[in-house]
């Protein structure tokens, strides 16, 4: 049986997580090495330095583009990749070091809901096993038991329970992306990690599977990592937002000041990149520039080669998370000047 938190401990704590791939040399490489020349393997820094904490009923969005290293933290918080420095916490406790049961109960207690719903269901099972099978496998449900609870699961997420016996290839997308969902919810966790779990979705259903997602929060008590590259998306179910750059974190804050009030440059640039009915707004601008490489990034402030208000100390000195307000950190250097950044605020997403 797992240990009790003390009160007001973090479901989930991240304190100086890093994750890294190595890429091999090839043969090429290998081959210059035994002529005497150094050909290093190729190291892609994915997360650095990540500290976040994750309240019990809490929703955190997690939000970047492509790249940034938002999905590697979500995997890195359910358990799937471990991370190369740092330690993840649950209730109060390193994972590394939990016991043999209270690993599996944190292993259960943490699921994951993945962008594709058709590559992340097995074509080859009937949604009955698909949502039924780990259940009964890890002794939550008895096999006699199996086919009314999927069969409640389905309710609860909007299908229709007869259609139990059918595979994948015959659902819509939003229909897939709801079996996964039953799948994450089939093992009773306490934290879901969405991985842009309404990015290959039409607009309107993801409209519907976030309502469901509102729902189901209420429901069952759920905590929520949501990750997403879109901020309006996010705006719509998150209680704060956390804001990643190339694998670190460059502000956190409360959804409505994230929207109303932003500080790094980068995250308002996320949110001029957001589409309005405003029509007197000024012309859309994208970000210029594109992502640096992960395996070389820049020197100092990551975002300096990109951002419109870089100063001369950006390209070599990287800026530390600093405290604005209470639950609201940014790492920029402009916050060091004696007159606030100007920002263009924007509405919290109805």
């Amino acid at each position: 049986m797992s240990r009790q938190a003390p009160a007001g401990t973090p479901l989930i704590s991240l304190r100086g997580v890093d994750k890294r791939f190595v890429k091999p040399v090839d043969l090429a490489g290998r081959i210059a090495n035994l002529l005497g020349a150094k050909h290093a393997p190729a190291v892609v820094h994915a997360v650095s330095g990540v500290d976040l904490d994750v309240q019990a009923g809490e929703v955190i969005g997690i939000v970047g583009e492509s790249g940034c290293g938002k999905s590697t933290l979500g995997r890195i918080v359910a358990g799937i990749n471990p991370p190369s420095a740092g330690t993840v916490h649950y209730q109060g406790q390193p994972v590394h070091s939990l016991p043999r049961a209270e690993r599996r109960a944190y292993e259960l207690g943490v699921q994951m809901i993945f962008q594709n719903p058709m590559a992340s269901l097995n074509p080859r099972m009937r949604v009955l096993d698909i949502i039924g099978e780990a259940p009964v496998v890890h002794g939550l449900v008895r096999k006699a038991d199996q086919r009314a609870y999927v069969a409640d699961l389905m309710r609860q997420v909007g299908l229709d329970p007869d259609y139990a016996q059918r595979y994948p290839h015959q659902f819509s997308g939003g229909q897939r992306q709801r079996i996964g969902i039953a799948r994450a919810l089939a093992l009773k966790p306490r934290a879901i990690v969405c991985d842009e779990a309404v990015a290959a979705l039409d607009v309107s259903i993801q409209a519907q599977v976030l309502n469901l997602f509102t729902q189901l929060r209420r429901e069952f008590e759920l905590t929520y990592l949501f990750i997403s590259h879109n901020l309006g998306v996010v705006g719509h179910i998150a209680d704060r937002v956390v804001i990643m750059y190339l694998g670190r974190v460059v502000e956190v804050a409360p959804t409505d000041t994230v929207f109303t009030r932003p500080n790094h440059p980068y995250t308002q640039a996320l949110l001029a990149e957001l589409p309005t009915l405003d029509t007197t707004r000024r012309a859309y601008q994208p970000i210029q520039g594109e992502l640096p490489s992960p395996l070389a990034p820049p020197s100092g402030c990551a975002f300096h080669p990109r951002c419109p208000q870089a100063l001369p100390r950006c390209s070599s000195e990287r800026p530390a998370l600093k405290t604005l307000a209470p639950g609201h950190t940014s790492a920029c250097h402009l916050n060091d000047l004696p007159q606030p950044i100007t920002v263009h605020a924007k509405a919290v997403p109805a």
